[in-house]
């Protein structure tokens, strides 16, 4: 059975009378990708830096790798590994100076750069100074960075926004395998189906509440509802949609019945999206 690595109880966050996050408790266990979702300003970015251990609780506790983070975080921060969605990289410095750097800030021994910049594909570019590097470039040393310190958690807040297909694929590479390591990855994003093809589980926070938290396909069946979608050809060559709900005492006759008398051109079932999801969960969209 995995460990827990993170552990929240009631955990909250005041900034004065705005309660960004309330009351939430969840636990992450090894090895395990927790997609933590929600719009901007629901609470997200406080809940990473109080797990961090940036931010102290206004309330609750946080017990990362079985240590209170109020009183052990520099204790556990040796074993995390941070990649923000804002570049916070040296730019005159080179790919390998900048992990050097890190590297000797986390005490790590002979630490060789180039097989890790090898497998974020920037491999042929060390030495070439920072400030030269693409979007998608800097992305993947971040990333990069972040593994530097072989950390049991990692925390990866928008990892592939505004990446082309490429430099995605590289980034969920990366963290499939950290996982299947047994590194705990905490992913804040709002691509939701970057988050439901990597999640293991997803929470929904909004307002600083968890509003659902569960496997992706099993929040699909609470919330969503399965349909049948076929395109059909009409007699005057036009095309019309027709939509049959799944799981119905007379799912199977309408569905006979369209096959046998309707000329189909395309035919799929559909389930409900984590976006959809989501806005039933809050009423809210994910950039609202």
């Amino acid at each position: 059975m995995a460990q827990t690595s993170i552990s929240t109880n009631n955990l909250t966050y005041r900034y004065g009378n705005l309660t960004a996050v309330d009351h939430i408790s969840f636990d992450v266990s090894e090895g395990e990708v927790l997609g933590f979702l929600g719009p901007n300003g629901a609470g997200k970015t406080t809940a990473v830096r109080i797990l961090t251990g940036q931010l102290q609780p206004s309330e609750g506790s946080v017990t990362v790798l079985g240590k209170d983070l109020r009183t052990h975080a520099k204790q556990v921060q040796q074993f995390m590994g941070v990649s923000f969605e804002t570049t916070n990289l040296y730019e005159q410095m080179s790919a390998v100076e900048n992990l050097e750097l890190f590297a000797r800030l986390f005490s790590v021994k002979n630490f060789k750069a180039l097989p890790l910049l090898e497998k974020v594909g920037l491999s042929g570019r060390e030495k070439e100074r920072v400030a030269n590097y693409s979007k998608g470039m800097k992305q993947r040393l971040m990333l990069a960075r972040a593994l530097v310190n072989n950390p049991r958690i990692l925390f990866l807040d928008e990892p592939t926004d505004g990446l082309d297909p490429v430099s995605s694929q590289t980034i969920h590479t990366i963290i499939r395998e950290s996982a299947k390591a047994g590194t705990t990855v905490f992913l804040t994003t709002h691509d939701m189906v970057e988050a439901d093809k990597l999640s293991d589980r997803v929470a929904f926070i909004n307002k600083g509440k968890i509003t659902a938290l569960d496997k992706p396909a099993i929040l699909k069946r609470q919330y969503g509802k399965r349909i049948l979608k076929a395109e059909i050809e009409k007699v005057d060559g036009t095309t019309e949609i027709r939509s049959i709900p799944l799981d119905q005492a007379e799912t199977a006759e309408q569905a006979r019945q369209l096959f046998m008398n309707e000329k189909l051109l395309t035919a799929h079932t559909e389930e409900a999206s984590l976006e959809d999801i989501f806005f039933k969960v809050t009423g809210r969209g994910l950039l609202g």
